[in-house]
């Protein structure tokens, strides 16, 4: 089951039990003005492009009491205790010399070497200026996440993680304060799974996890 929220994500977790989700897979605000290649300020769908306040350490002192394990994306803008697994994701030769990072690196709790995964970023149909790729989140969910693991998702963004999830046959728990983004991203999460129930439940999640899809 996808559970999309439009809602404050410290509210919603203060009322859950301690380790309620099996993963958390989040990326918070950085805290960064996004501007484009020229200097100038994006828009996507009419939305302007600023990368909020960045959470304070009760927000992640709150994730990690209701996950088990987490991978925290953008984990060297926060003050946040190391772990050994680091995660990197090079977003290829398309993103070389140009004004955005070239890479993003993610922390994650589990007690694994670090790794360095190589996907494109989107560059077209974006709805969020910090749009991940679904193949980067079927990739993180193939490696860290076993069968029957509940998802959690605290800043949903462009709801990405949230087509992983329904292709791989995770349940996912997935939030977005700004209603703008939130209406865009059920959306796109409706119009995907709209399309994919065209195909044999099995024969998808088989393509799925071979990466062949999206």
């Amino acid at each position: 089951m996808i559970e999309m929220l439009n809602c404050d994500c410290m509210d919603y977790m203060a009322g859950l039990p301690d380790n309620a989700f099996e993963l958390a897979i989040v990326d918070p605000e950085y805290g960064i003005q996004l501007k484009g290649p020229c200097g100038h300020s994006q828009q996507w769908g009419g939305i302007q492009s600023v990368n909020g306040k960045p959470p304070d350490h009760l927000y992640f002192k709150e994730l990690k009491r209701v996950s088990v394990n987490y991978i925290i994306w953008g984990a060297n803008y926060f003050n946040i205790e190391g772990h050994r697994c680091v995660i990197v994701w090079d977003k290829g030769e398309t993103m070389y010399g140009r004004s955005f990072s070239e890479c993003e690196t993610a922390e994650a709790s589990f007690n694994e070497v670090s790794r360095i995964v190589k996907i494109p970023p989107n560059q077209f149909d974006k709805i969020h200026p910090t749009q991940k790729p679904v193949a980067l989140y079927k990739w993180l969910l193939s490696r860290y996440a076993k069968p029957g693991d509940r998802i959690l998702d605290t800043h949903g963004g462009s709801g990405s993680i949230c087509i992983a999830c329904h292709d791989l046959g995770y349940d996912l728990t997935w939030m977005e304060l700004d209603a703008d983004y939130y209406k865009a991203a059920v959306a796109r999460y409706q119009n995907h799974a709209a399309q994919a129930s065209l195909f044999d439940p099995v024969e998808l999640t088989r393509e799925a996890r071979e990466g062949e899809l999206f």
